[in-house]
């Protein structure tokens, strides 16, 4: 369960971001405005940003989200100077059934982040809780935004 405020620190799964290059309308959209606002602090690790930009710039990728490799890397661009950097300093391998997924994880627990945001709660539950780490969908985020 995310805190209702506040909620200023998240890790954004790879899942997210990609849905935020693929619809403009999504609450995966709005969380980047937000990150772009600076309302909301985005943390990454290098491995993590480095697999956003692989996945984004797969051309099954750039075809639903109409972009150019040029557009692609000035959108990469302008998200990496909104994101806080995080240093990996501990790693607890292997918590996830997903070996994929545990740089996202490392990037939460390292970066102190509220919350990790993704569509893929229940891969992350049990280990996010052994680091009382909060995992939840972008909409739920949005809703702890509020007011």
């Amino acid at each position: 369960m995310l805190p209702r405020w506040p909620v200023h620190r998240v890790v954004l799964d790879t899942s997210v971001v990609a849905a935020a290059f693929r619809s403009r309308n999504g609450a995966s959209r709005v969380l980047l405005d937000r990150v772009a606002d600076r309302l909301l602090v985005a943390l990454a690790t290098p491995a993590l940003f480095l697999e956003y930009e692989a996945v984004l710039k797969r051309s099954e990728q750039r075809v639903v989200s109409g972009l150019t490799l040029a557009q692609v890397d000035e959108r990469l661009a302008a998200l990496a100077s909104a994101l806080e950097p995080v240093t990996t300093h501990f790693v607890w391998r292997p918590q996830l059934a997903d070996a994929d997924d545990e740089m996202v994880l490392d990037a939460a627990v390292n970066g102190r982040a509220d919350a990790l945001v993704t569509f893929n709660v229940r891969d992350f539950a049990l280990a996010a809780r052994r680091f009382g780490l909060a995992v939840v969908r972008p909409g739920e985020v949005l809703e702890a935004l509020k007011p």
